[in-house]
């Protein structure tokens, strides 16, 4: 059974993108965005909203300006498979699976037959899985940037959480990792 895991940066008021739905915190520091990749190269793959991966393709083509980090960064995203949960898109790019009838029924399998952690990244499909009550661990990356509005980390009232563990990434960033309470 696969661990569904909710990694996502957020700000310190709380949110993951701006009101106008945009993701406007700067890029990670070096050491932060290393951290990012290490996790992608362990996951078993991605369970992504529409419009998170939409944002995620920029790292299906090469580009010039890469240096070696954003390299090995879009080898590991690329090999991952990917599930994209959404009623609007008609088709997904390389090594992605659309999921658009029976959401529920298709996440809860995904989650029984797979081995690994995968990865539930977009705040729409974050809210949802976790009403199914099916996120075993949440990673927040809290930055420091406020954005006094937008799209929150979590959508609705979650479940009872418990710290598991806090870890410094950077100067200015950490990652709290939170479990459901038994």
């Amino acid at each position: 059974m696969a661990k569904f895991v909710l990694a996502m940066n957020v700000s310190i008021d709380g949110y993951v993108d701006d009101i106008g739905g945009n993701f406007i915190m700067p890029p990670p520091s070096e050491a932060h965005f290393d951290v990012w990749t290490q996790a992608v190269e362990g996951y078993a793959g991605s369970l992504y909203g529409r419009r998170m991966y939409e944002v995620m393709r920029y790292w299906d083509e090469d580009r010039p300006e890469w240096d070696a980090a954003r390299q090995r960064f879009a080898v590991a995203w690329r090999r991952l498979p990917k599930w994209i949960v959404s009623g609007t898109l008609g088709a997904v790019g390389p090594n992605a699976t659309l999921i658009s009838e029976d959401i529920e029924a298709q996440i809860r399998a995904l989650k029984a037959g797979t081995d690994g952690t995968i990865s539930v990244t977009g705040p729409q499909l974050a809210g949802l899985v976790t009403q199914l009550g099916l996120i075993d661990e949440y990673h927040l990356h809290v930055r420091p940037f406020v954005l006094g509005g937008g799209k929150p980390f979590f959508h609705d009232a979650r479940p009872p959480l418990r710290l598991v563990s806090n870890t410094q990434i950077d100067d200015d960033t950490v990652c709290l990792v939170y479990a459901p309470k038994p």
